[in-house]
């Protein structure tokens, strides 16, 4: 059912754990299956230095997440805020059809972190 790099993210996930100090940290729900994911964001000079994740779910969340938290790192939050469901489905080298809405979770947590971060500066919140 799942390909070699999805079971690779989801056997050795990456960015797992929470960070403490974090500047925005936001746990969004899957209404299709019940999987939740928390996601931990440190960001300096309007670029992500750290993130982590927790999530409770299937080997598609899982795997998702840790692409997509590996995807964001480093990047600035204009950046991270363009990552795509589909772009992180293509870097794990496919989800199946029943299965992308755990890539659409990831995206989703991300964009909430962004945008609770950007709250917390005074900032309007993106939505597009």
């Amino acid at each position: 059912m799942y390909n070699d790099i999805v079971m690779d993210h989801f056997q050795h996930p990456r960015n797992v754990g929470e960070i403490p100090d974090a500047d925005a940290v936001v746990e969004v729900g899957s209404p299709e299956c019940g999987d939740t994911t928390k996601i931990y964001l440190t960001i300096r000079d309007n670029r992500i230095v750290d993130v982590k994740f927790q999530t409770l779910g299937c080997a598609a969340a899982i795997a998702s997440s840790s692409m997509a938290t590996e995807m964001i790192k480093g990047k600035t939050l204009e950046e991270a805020w363009k990552l795509t469901n589909r772009q992180v489905s293509d870097a794990l080298g496919g989800l199946p059809e029943k299965k992308l809405h755990c890539s659409v979770l990831a995206e989703g947590a991300i964009r909430e972190a962004i945008n609770q971060y950007r709250k917390k500066k005074g900032l309007l919140p993106w939505t597009e």
